[in-house]
């Protein structure tokens, strides 16, 4: 593990400042468009708008890096990434902000694009789990910080938008002057949504309503707090249960991963966020609760995405398994862009309330889906094969193409390396 920080640290350095920024600006976002009285729906168009430019910017960010290099990209996005944040407080109206957000989704994605090839190019293939078990800690503890940095200053001032730019514009200087050389983007064969239907309905429609849920704690759990009276501390504390709860319970669902039939698994963590959704939809408004509620949901969520990928896997070939993560990020995205816009409804139509009231609906469909497949379909889990091979890698809902094929690589290896000593224990040994 040493040896992987020593050869990465830089980048990992650089992304931590990167996710403090984002966290901090994420929250930020809702906290301040309340205090200059946007409605709910427009802050919820505002919260959808990152994730519309995140989505952009992943699929244009390969191609503009092909173009003009990591170097210029970099520095091009950087640019607009730190122009952005320190303009929210000086044009403080709805349409402005929208266009800003989709501003910010699209720089951020092509940053982590470029970070995240970086990374994934200075890890060799023996530590590259290692190095995106580092990554996902990075990011969460990133995001984490970001959200202790709320009480250094007041909202309605501009303090707390300085700060990220700040901060951003630090991430930049270890990334860019690490000694790693730069990777070449290869394209990968492509794999339309109707092929990986086909393949794996659980691991689609999985995908499209965690990208319901992922979306809408991520940018709509401040203007919740918001709303029903929550201080800025308070907030603060809320929006950091749900990504420390993701990163506890990460692990345990990669270790019991390799070990059962994935679909159970990701049944029980369904049922959870139901569980936890709940328990937020009837005692929510009180603040030891909604702490209880956030961890458990934010814990199950965050590693349904890993186990999601994992078990599209389960019925791909090892060839295909990158050229299918693109399929599968565009369709978290497209919910990821949808889950604001619906949440911000369910609260301006049944108050604060319709928070928690569209978390658990969705984790009760995701939980009676995964039950329905069940029934339909034959599990590829054997028990007596189960031979210790780790093929689950963590991955956040927040990670772009780069991470996610890394992911699905390492996946391809284990599940290659798998097969050929199989094969050699079939074999017949000498006469």
């Amino acid at each position: 593990m040493l040896r992987v920080i020593g050869s990465v640290w830089a980048l990992l350095l650089g992304m931590f400042l990167l996710m403090v920024g984002n966290g901090l600006q994420g929250s930020l976002i809702g906290i301040r468009g309340a205090i200059e009285e946007f409605s709910t729906t427009e802050l919820a168009v505002i919260t959808s708008a990152y994730f519309a430019g995140f989505l952009f910017g992943s699929r244009m960010a390969p191609a503009m890096i092909r173009r003009v290099g990591h170097v210029r990209v970099f520095a091009a996005l950087g640019s607009f990434i730190s122009a952005v944040l320190i303009l929210y407080p000086t044009i403080t109206l709805p349409w402005a902000w929208i266009l800003m957000r989709v501003i910010i989704g699209f720089s951020f994605s092509g940053v982590y694009v470029t970070a995240e090839s970086w990374l994934n190019n200075a890890s060799p293939n023996e530590s590259r789990g290692k190095a995106l078990s580092l990554y996902l800690i990075v990011q969460m503890s990133g995001i984490v910080s970001g959200q202790a940095l709320l009480n250094v200053a007041d909202p309605a001032g501009f303090e707390l938008f300085v700060l990220p730019s700040v901060l951003v514009s630090f991430a930049f200087v270890p990334i860019l002057l690490a000694a790693t050389p730069t990777p070449a983007f290869a394209a990968t064969k492509a794999m339309n949504l109707a092929q990986l239907y086909r393949v794996s309905p659980t691991g689609i429609v999985g995908m499209f309503l965690l990208g319901l849920i992922f979306s809408a704690q991520f940018g709509m759990a401040p203007i919740y707090g918001t709303e029903v009276g929550f201080t800025v501390s308070q907030i603060a504390l809320f929006v950091s249960a749900i990504f420390v709860g993701g990163m506890v319970l990460q692990y345990p669902f990669g270790w019991l991963s390799d070990r059962m039939d994935r679909r159970v698994l990701i049944f029980a963590a369904a049922a959870g966020g139901s569980i936890g959704g709940s328990i937020g939809f009837l005692w929510g408004g009180t603040f030891g609760m909604a702490l209880v509620a956030g961890f458990v949901l934010g814990g199950v969520s965050n590693p349904l995405y890993a186990l999601l990928l994992a078990y599209t896997n389960d019925y791909l070939e090892p060839d295909d398994m990158a050229s299918a993560s693109g399929g599968l990020i565009f369709v978290n995205g497209l919910g990821a862009i949808v889950g604001p816009i619906i949440v911000g409804w369910a609260m301006s139509t049944v108050g604060p309330n319709g928070f928690w009231l569209f978390m658990a609906a969705v984790m009760i469909v995701l939980t009676a889906y995964v039950a329905f497949r069940m029934a339909r379909r034959t599990s590829v889990y054997a028990s007596d094969d189960a031979s210790g091979t780790v093929s689950y890698a963590p991955v956040l809902p927040t990670a772009t193409p780069v991470a996610v094929e890394a992911a699905q690589e390492i996946y391809a290896e284990n599940t290659e390396a798998e097969a050929e000593a199989e094969e050699d224990e079939d074999s017949p040994g000498p006469a």
